[in-house]
């Protein structure tokens, strides 16, 4: 016996080589599949529309045949309705629940749509107890009792627009990271963004690792804080503490960034940097103690602006502002989340699959780095709208801060 599945795929599928892509993930799922109808688009703007039988040896094999090609915004032309099922305890879904996408999604339930909000990958979807609201939420949050979506019926997956490009389909530059696209326009669209962002009121979030310090970018970064350009920003123990170590002995791990060497007893630097800030018990208080009195740091207190910071094994320290645990971490970055509407992510690898892990995939996501392979993991790794400037990082914050900062020229 064999169970099946009719789905319903629209938009640039040929061309984009999305179809080619869902018909590999069937397979690739021990699947099989008939092709029920291909409308094929005439034009370069017209969509391709097809509708595909998708069967399985089980139940729950083609359940997750359906859960994978959502991911790429194909739906079951039969919708059906929602099935909820009490999580079984405390940070435990039931066994089929079903899996989020960073898509926005909706739930069917007693024959009504519900939107599902704060929309995450990996994560599952819990229906209040009235069955008019849905959110997505981390396993580890569950609670024993909470209503979970299992399955794959009654859910609806809304993919982002997969617009066609202009041009044929032989084009040059079309990787989502290269060095060498012009530098100096993928600023100015950058700063452009930012500025519309801005406009519409809604946060920028920097993702920043300790190199934006290493590579004397910081001052451009003040500046950016200081104009408004810098709403959230995540990272870890070291750009903090390399940071705050520039502030106060003007040194990076040691080197003097003024003049581009080390100085002696500078390795210490970093750990006496982090001491003066513990005695403070905070950075907050130690801007108030004017102990710190500069850096990227200060301008986020001073600007009243979110920060959240979480380790790792290796940190020294840490700071006294670090989440240590890691799930902690997560919650507080989640927090911060709303009403974001742009994410910068600097020279910073983990953290950035990190955040972009938690991000709706609605979200431009840009990703400025000297490895190409780091832009490509992230989008690797589900972050699919994110593009990718490959460059040196204290050029590319310098460049930015010219092209937002009125007046803006690097003492």
């Amino acid at each position: 016996m064999t169970y099946s599945r009719t789905l319903e795929l629209r938009g640039h599928l040929i061309d984009q080589g999305l179809f080619a892509r869902v018909l590999d993930d069937i397979i690739e799922y021990s699947g099989d599949y008939s092709i029920e109808r291909l409308d094929v688009g005439r034009t370069h703007n017209d969509e391709t529309y097809t509708q595909l039988k998708v069967s399985a040896e089980s139940e729950a094999q083609v359940q997750r045949i359906v859960m994978r090609l959502q991911t790429h915004g194909a739906n079951p032309l039969e919708i059906g309705e929602s099935r909820l099922r009490p999580a079984p305890a405390d940070g435990v879904f039931p066994e089929d629940f079903y899996s989020t996408t960073n898509f926005d999604t909706r739930v069917r339930v007693d024959g009504k749509w519900v939107d599902v909000k704060n929309s995450e990958m990996d994560c599952g979807i819990i229906v209040g107890d009235d069955h008019l609201s849905a959110h997505t939420l981390p396993v580890s949050d569950v609670e024993k009792g909470e209503l979970v979506v299992c399955g794959s019926e009654g859910i609806e997956v809304l993919p982002l627009p997969n617009e066609r490009g202009e041009g044929g389909d032989f084009e040059f530059m079309t990787s989502i990271a290269s060095s060498e696209k012009p530098q100096a326009l993928q600023v100015k669209q950058i700063a452009e963004q930012m500025r519309a962002v801005k406009e519409r009121g809604e946060k920028i979030l920097w993702v920043g690792g300790p190199a934006i310090v290493h590579t004397g970018a910081a001052p451009a970064m003040e500046a950016l804080i200081e104009e408004g350009y810098v709403d959230v920003l995540f990272a870890g123990n070291a750009l903090a503490a390399h940071d705050i170590e520039s502030a106060v002995y003007g040194t990076s791990l040691g080197v003097d960034l003024s003049k581009g060497h080390g100085v002696p007893h500078g390795h210490e630097h970093h750990i006496r940097a982090i001491n003066k800030i513990r005695a403070s018990g905070s950075i907050a208080n130690a801007v108030s103690d004017n102990v710190l009195r500069q850096g990227i740091m200060y301008s986020m207190v001073k600007q009243d602006k979110d920060y959240v910071l979480v380790g790792s094994v290796r940190d020294d320290g840490p700071l006294p502002d670090v989440h240590t645990d890691v799930i902690d971490g997560q919650r507080a970055m989640r927090s911060k989340l709303p009403n974001v509407g742009y994410a910068l992510m600097v020279a910073t690898m983990l953290h950035s699959i990190a955040t972009g892990n938690i991000l709706p995939a609605s979200v431009p996501l840009v990703s400025v780095d000297i490895n190409p392979a780091t832009v490509t993991k992230l989008a690797d790794r589900g972050s699919a709208q994110a593009t990718g400037v490959i460059t040196d990082i204290g050029l590319f914050c310098e460049q930015l801060a010219a092209e937002l900062v009125v007046g803006y020229k690097r003492d």
